[in-house]
């Protein structure tokens, strides 16, 4: 059961959150504000698991609004803006809604957040011994251990002090920083397009402005990955 926080100056976007929010199952409690400062001094006191926050607002933005909290919940960002999204995965937002926001498209983000806090209690690591590794990779969780191919991959977030690796069918979240996931992944394969994802060349299939299109997802490109990614591009 998730507890949610939904804040926006606009009343009619808060309503839609929370009317979408109101059609799951495993929603606990749901708590909306409009402005930014009584957000604040409710979450010091308050647990929250999901944070859905607009970016554009008159008393401070939601990027410096996250960036005033120590420790934030898991946030999606709910904006007209896609390009200042893309902002917000540098400070380890799972995913951004853009506006209107169609319930499909909100329950594909709440699941994700879903799925990561899921994820995160099973305490799965890649083995130490990865790097000898031809092809694949182990990642154990308990006493299981799961042959990882590099070709399923399509490309890893960084969240936190997490990474979240994803497949063509599945998820996997492994504690670890995207630096330490570029030791471990075929440089010939996969490259760092921005802060907080890398991606495998091979699964892209589009790339417009500042952003990928893979595997069903939108990729941000950071500006000093650019030059990076067209000289990968183009020796392919």
């Amino acid at each position: 059961m998730l507890k949610c926080v939904i804040i926006d100056d606009e009343p009619l976007a808060r309503g839609v959150v929370e009317g979408h929010l109101k059609r799951l199952d495993f929603i606990e409690s749901i708590v909306q504000f409009g402005h930014a400062s009584d957000a604040k001094k409710y979450l010091e006191t308050n647990e929250a698991d999901v944070l859905f926050l607009d970016i554009e607002m008159p008393e401070m933005t939601g990027i410096e609004f996250l960036k005033t909290l120590e420790q934030p919940p898991l946030t999606i960002f709910t904006t007209a803006y896609r390009d200042y999204a893309f902002e917000g995965f540098e400070l380890g937002v799972i995913d951004f809604l853009l506006k209107p926001i169609s319930f499909n498209r909100f329950t594909q983000a709440i699941e994700k957040a879903r799925d990561f806090l899921a994820l995160k209690d099973q305490n799965v690591n890649i083995e130490d011994n990865a790097g000898e590794m031809h092809g694949s990779v182990f990642v154990k969780s308990g006493v299981q251990r799961i042959r990882l191919q590099f070709d399923d991959v399509t490309h890893i977030q960084g969240l936190k002090d997490y990474a979240i690796i994803y497949t063509h069918s599945a998820k996997i979240v492994i504690k670890g920083s995207i630096k330490a996931m570029l030791d471990i992944f075929p440089k010939a394969a996969f490259l760092r397009v921005h802060k907080s994802f890398i991606v495998s060349i091979a699964k892209i299939t589009l790339i417009e402005k500042n952003r990928i299109a893979l595997n069903g997802h939108q990729i941000p490109i950071g500006r000093n990955f650019r030059n990076e990614l067209e000289k990968a591009i183009g020796e392919r």
